[in-house]
């Protein structure tokens, strides 16, 4: 046995898969990690620069978080993974004692068309910061996690952009699958999980290639990358429709970039277990809050004289104590204060309903609660 299939053997991480919803194939499960267990399906809230905006990790912790992301490519530029492992990792430089996952940074450099250069050692960028000339590779990106020491590391890869044709996304996930060959290769924590990451663009047989391919590399947990690009949703989920019977069942399985509650709940139906998206606090910070009817923007005139709670389905800090009211009035004097509310209650709004849907799952009765979700909240307009 080598000293890496040894290791392989030794690692902390293990996931269980605890039940099916017999009704819907919905999964219920959880990811035990070095900083804690992860129950799944579960929502990760994003700390882009070790910090989820306007949060504090207390408050994180309040609200029943149980994991969180941070982003390789921000925090290298800024201020440094060398300067992070000095401080004794991410975990101890923003005082989380939960799980972190970091994404590889493939994301972000493929949202700079224009000022990067994609080859096959890696990516060469200018930092949007100012303007230096930047490398990332597989063998870099796996670096830069291991310096931040996160829970669970991804592995580098080629996001195809939509619409593309079909060459230009064999091209993208022929690549990925080679710089997860070496991700794989250079990645020697044994305190750190490495996802693979699926792609393919919108072309079924690429998507089920890129699973089986994947598969095959038997990594701890697998990535879908490359949706919710711009793509409509159907297409999206036509496309995790296609490469479930691929995806291993005693490995979790995370929709990349996917944060809203429509998506959760067709992503769990179609068996993913983990989502991630800043929209709850970007959102948050424009005047908008997710409710158990809908989007409401809290901003609008009519709610000037509103003295009821955000939502009166919720049990966060800001739904118990204030009024949207008085959340309107901070956010149109601009008091940063507004902003911190209607962050608190989308997050909690979020991490309360994966609580929900793991309870209906462990109960069987996941389809009614998509049914019942459906009738009452509306997709369709912000109110």
């Amino acid at each position: 046995m080598t000293c890496k299939e040894a290791t392989a053997l030794a690692t902390p991480f293990t996931y269980e898969l605890l039940h099916i919803d017999k009704h819907s194939g919905a999964r219920l499960g959880v990811l035990h990690t070095p900083h804690g267990d992860i129950p799944t399906p579960i929502y990760m809230p994003v700390g882009t620069a070790a910090v989820v905006k306007a949060m504090t990790p207390r408050e994180m912790e309040e609200i029943g978080t149980k994991i969180l992301l941070s982003n390789t490519y921000h925090l290298h530029l800024r201020p440094g993974e060398d300067l992070i492992r000095e401080a004794g990792g991410l975990h101890a430089f923003m005082d989380w004692h939960g799980p972190i996952l970091t994404d590889s940074g493939g994301f972000q450099v493929f949202s700079l068309a224009g000022i990067r250069k994609i080859h096959e050692e890696g990516v060469t960028f200018q930092s949007h910061l100012d303007g230096s000339k930047q490398f990332i590779g597989p063998e870099t990106s796996m670096d830069i996690q291991e310096a931040l020491g996160s829970d669970i590391a991804m592995a580098f890869d080629v996001c195809s952009p939509y619409p593309c044709d079909w060459r230009t996304a064999k091209e993208a996930m022929d690549r990925t699958h080679r710089w997860a060959e070496r991700c794989k290769e250079h990645h020697t924590r044994p305190d750190q999980a490495l996802f693979g990451i699926v792609q393919g663009a919108f072309y079924k047989d690429l998507r089920v290639e890129s699973a089986k391919t994947l598969r095959d590399m038997n990594f701890i947990g697998y990535g879908i990358g490359g949706l919710s690009v711009g793509e409509p949703k159907p297409v999206m989920y036509e496309m995790l429709d296609e490469i479930r019977p691929y995806m291993p069942e005693d490995k979790p399985r995370y929709l990349m970039g996917v944060g809203t509650p429509d998506c959760f709940i067709e992503g769990i139906l179609r068996g993913v277990d983990m989502f991630d998206c800043v929209l709850a606090t970007r959102i948050a910070r424009n005047g908008t809050v997710l409710t158990s009817k809908g989007r409401v923007v809290v901003k609008n005139a009519q709610y000037a004289r509103d003295f009821t709670p955000i939502d009166d389905q919720c049990d966060c800090y800001a739904c118990t104590h204030f009024t949207r009211a008085y959340v309107r009035h901070l956010l149109r004097s601009g008091e940063i204060t507004g902003g911190r509310l209607a962050s608190i209650h989308n997050l909690r709004f979020l991490i309360h309903m994966m609580e929900e849907i793991r309870e209906a799952i462990a109960n069987d009765s996941f389809l009614d609660y998509r049914e019942e979700f459906y009738k009452r909240y509306d997709l369709t307009r912000n109110f």
